[in-house]
């Protein structure tokens, strides 16, 4: 995650709110998640990753070859969110998320909820899904198999090492 300057608020996203939302936005979405993180916001922080991930990337920009998908940043975010700080309940979050997607590019980011969801269930395992909320839940295969089709090139992999490495560490 880029450094994140000290005078960031939320004009910092806003000022896209009206317009492109390719690496700059994907960039500034990262450095607003990471001053976020940094002031203890941490529900905050997530959802600001959650919009670096919606953001409307080729895979070509020198933004995301600089910082990759924030895959790795989510799965940290997760797993060292102070536990006096609000969080929410990720899992739930993520569910109802790639279950309620609307365009644009609606079956990328769904996978990408999906993929986040299936993060937050193997390093917060404690947290429960939404059981009043009737969904069927993909299989870590299927997440897998939505990145690589929907996905940048490269995707799939990034997320599943990402998983794997939280995997192995149960």
């Amino acid at each position: 995650m880029p450094e994140p300057r000290t005078d960031l608020d939320w004009r910092t996203l806003n000022v896209f709110r009206d317009g492109e939302r390719g690496g700059a936005f994907y960039l500034a979405c990262l450095e607003y998640g990471h001053a976020l993180w940094k002031r203890r916001l941490v529900g905050r922080a997530i959802l600001c990753l959650d919009r670096a991930f919606a953001a409307e990337l080729s895979g070509a920009e020198p933004e995301l070859r600089a910082f990759p998908l924030p895959y790795a940043a989510m799965a940290w975010f997760l797993k060292h969110a102070p536990r006096e700080t609000f969080v929410g309940n990720p899992r739930v979050h993520f569910q109802h998320y790639a279950d309620r997607m609307n365009e644009p590019r609606r079956a990328l980011r769904t996978a990408r909820a999906w993929a986040c969801w299936a993060l937050a269930r193997v390093i917060r395992p404690e947290l429960p899904g939404d059981p009043r909320h009737a969904v069927v839940e993909p299989t870590f295969e299927q997440i897998e198999s939505a990145l690589a089709e929907h996905g940048l090139p490269g995707e799939a992999a990034l997320w599943r090492q990402v998983l794997d490495a939280h995997r192995s560490a149960e």
